[in-house]
């Protein structure tokens, strides 16, 4: 099934979580490209656990094409404290926005998606043809499957109704307006902010989780970003699209090329008692370099560019 041809000044277009991480660089890219109309609602302004409230707002601005990037998430701790909430939230609000897309006449949706709904077992780089064939990571897998569902609904509605979506799994973000709290922050900023406030306060040693041995790929944000607003354009959507940067780094040394850029020098010693995740997770995105996705930040260079940021803003925090 081609997707509808998209000509953004005459679209109407709804951002959801566009306030948040991700949303405000998918935000900002789509106003390079001035849509007719660009939404991005609060929380308040359109909770999308209500189904009522996302039947009203869709049919009060009927947008065109819909990306919904709103998600309950956070790290390997907090997914394990809560998995309950995961699960609920992130099926919900994606079960509510599709059905009221379905029902209001959008033309087009795409849904943001984690590495999380592939199986724990499968080869890497992971390919789509691997995506059915096991049960995810138990540390992730509510977060997983909720995701996973959304591509099930969005499927059945492509053939029931001829909705068309795209789902998207991205890599581990990164970058510029990451959130670093370190109960729910992922992987980078939560390093990033050790380490920061390790060289502050002259620590000799920085502790992190896991044994370091796991390898992630990471994905700056802007590219992310360039890449969602790609495949409303052009993604078929028969399949879900891996989009990732081709980086595949292990925890430990990801740990060493933040710490050199923080200019930290003392000790990096890691826990094995904390969980690990996945030993190793990275992509295959063959088939959104066809599409012509084609990231433009290194890992090194997104690395530097966000600790400079967030050593800026921690340094606010100082009274």
């Amino acid at each position: 099934m081609t997707p509808p041809i998209v000509d953004w000044a005459q679209e109407s277009v709804l951002v959801t979580g566009g306030r948040g991480f991700l949303g405000r660089h998918v935000v900002a890219a789509l106003k390079k490209l001035r849509p007719r109309s660009l939404w991005a609602p609060t929380h308040v302004q359109l909770d999308l656990l209500v189904r009522r409230r996302v039947e009203r707002f869709l049919q009060k601005h009927r947008p065109g094409v819909v990306f919904h990037l709103a998600a309950d998430v956070g790290g390997i701790g907090a997914n394990v404290a809560h998995g309950g909430r995961f699960a609920y939230a992130n099926l919900v609000m994606g079960a509510e926005l599709l059905e009221a897309c379905r029902k209001s006449g959008v033309r087009r949706v795409v849904v943001a998606s984690t590495t999380c709904t592939y199986p724990a077992d499968a080869p890497v780089p992971l390919r789509v043809a691997d995506w059915w064939d096991g049960y995810p990571a138990r540390e992730t897998a509510p977060y997983g499957l909720a995701k996973k569902m959304l591509f099930v609904l969005g499927e059945g509605f492509r053939r029931e109704h001829g909705l068309s979506s795209s789902h998207v799994i991205l890599a581990n973000l990164y970058g510029e307006g990451d959130h670093f709290d370190e109960k729910d922050a992922h992987v980078i900023p939560a390093l990033i902010r050790r380490f920061v406030e390790a060289k502050s306060s002259g620590a000799k040693e920085v502790i992190c989780w896991g044994t370091g041995g796991p390898t992630r790929e990471f994905l700056y944000v802007s590219d992310a970003a360039q890449g969602l607003v790609l495949a409303a354009e052009k993604d078929e959507g028969l399949d879900p699209l891996n989009l990732g940067s081709g980086e595949e780094i292990t925890i430990r040394d990801l740990a060493a090329m933040i710490a050199a850029a923080v200019r930290y020098t003392g000790m990096v010693r890691f826990d094995p008692t904390r969980p690990d995740g996945q030993m190793r997770r990275c992509l295959e995105s063959s088939a959104a370099r066809a599409l012509g996705f084609a990231p433009s930040v290194t890992l090194r260079a997104g690395i530097a560019r966000t600790v400079r940021w967030m050593e800026k803003l921690l340094r606010r925090e100082v009274p």
